[in-house]
């Protein structure tokens, strides 16, 4: 049985974000640090052509969308993705919640986007997400319809652990089903579990990892079929769990980055170990796009060829690593 997992590499237009959540170990104040600059951007994309690296993640804090430079951050957003494109890899955005008219722009340079929808539980509005304007249940369901409107391939998610009830995954994940039933978009669900960080105030205890499988069965219960669920393994610290959660129905494990720049205190196994792990197991780690086959036809001629560039390149890759073994 395959498992996938995406080539990524992690660009940063700016970690300045103007929510405050209690568990966040990513953001900055706005205003205290330089944005990403295409200067510098261009240099690390050149340095990982040949590399293998399909999936460029664009993945930012918010600019607030009052702000006055609320435009300049998302043209630079826009930028970077199209000199990811110019430079042949694969951009995939997740920049908080845009408004319609963003979320089209940004579809224009990325074959896909992403936005946990993370909870819907209206406590958390009273505890981590006190300080969170963006984390409004609606205004994240309304992204996920936007994205569905507009034929973006789309990721998503929960993330667990952070105050919310057992009963709350089963209506976020009925919320997920929903939508995507009405618009088919959705091809990534993230269970991401509340992993401590150093540079966060919460300073909670964490997700109970070993419940994970039970919200995986639960998420495979519910979810349409064409929905991978996708688990992060180096929030997993736990081999045999990684296994057990993959036998609960987990199928994918993200992008595989040099650095989890949201959870900078948990690193990813090397690739050749975690292949290993999984090929005693019965498991083939396969590397993947970050677009499905069955929504690039959602996508534009310019990024259709660009996805056909990438595919030929990871087989060549792919070929070269059992080449090597």
């Amino acid at each position: 049985m395959q498992i996938t997992y995406s080539p990524a590499y992690t660009i940063v237009p700016t970690y300045e974000c103007f929510n405050r959540c209690s568990y966040c170990n990513f953001r900055v104040d706005p205003g205290v640090e330089n944005w990403m600059t295409l200067d510098r951007a261009t240099a690390i994309l050149t340095a990982l052509q040949g590399t293998g690296i399909c999936e460029i993640l664009l993945l930012s804090g918010e600019v607030h969308p009052q702000s006055s430079r609320r435009k300049a951050w998302l043209d630079r957003i826009y930028h970077l993705c199209n000199l990811a494109l110019d430079l042949g890899f694969l951009p995939h955005t997740n920049a908080g919640p845009l408004s319609l008219v963003e979320m089209e722009k940004l579809a224009q340079v990325n074959v896909s986007m992403g936005l946990m929808l993370e909870s819907l539980d209206p406590a958390l509005l009273e505890g981590v997400h006190r300080h969170a304007p963006s984390k409004i249940p609606a205004i994240r369901l309304e992204q996920l319809n936007w994205a569905g409107k507009l034929k973006i391939p789309f990721t998503t998610g929960l993330l667990l652990g952070i105050g919310e009830s057992e009963d709350d995954w089963e209506i976020s994940l009925q919320a997920i089903a929903d939508i995507h039933t009405r618009w088919g978009h959705i091809q990534e669900v993230i269970l991401q579990p509340y992993s401590p960080g150093s540079q966060e105030s919460l300073a909670g205890l964490g997700f109970d990892i070993s419940k994970l499988p039970k919200v995986i069965q639960l998420a495979r219960q519910i979810l349409p079929a064409d929905i991978t669920i996708q688990i992060p393994p180096n929030l997993i610290p736990n081999p045999d769990l990684l296994l057990t959660c993959l036998a609960a129905g987990a199928r994918d494990l993200g992008g595989i980055v040099p650095k989890d720049e949201v959870n900078p205190d948990y690193h990813h196994l090397q690739l050749a170990n975690l292949s290993v792990l999984l090929a005693n197991a019965g498991y083939e780690l396969q590397p993947r796009l970050p677009v499905y086959p069955n929504r690039e036809h959602y996508l534009s001629e310019r990024l259709q060829e660009s996805i056909q560039h990438q595919r030929q390149s990871i087989l060549e890759w792919n070929a070269i690593d059992k080449f090597l073994d």
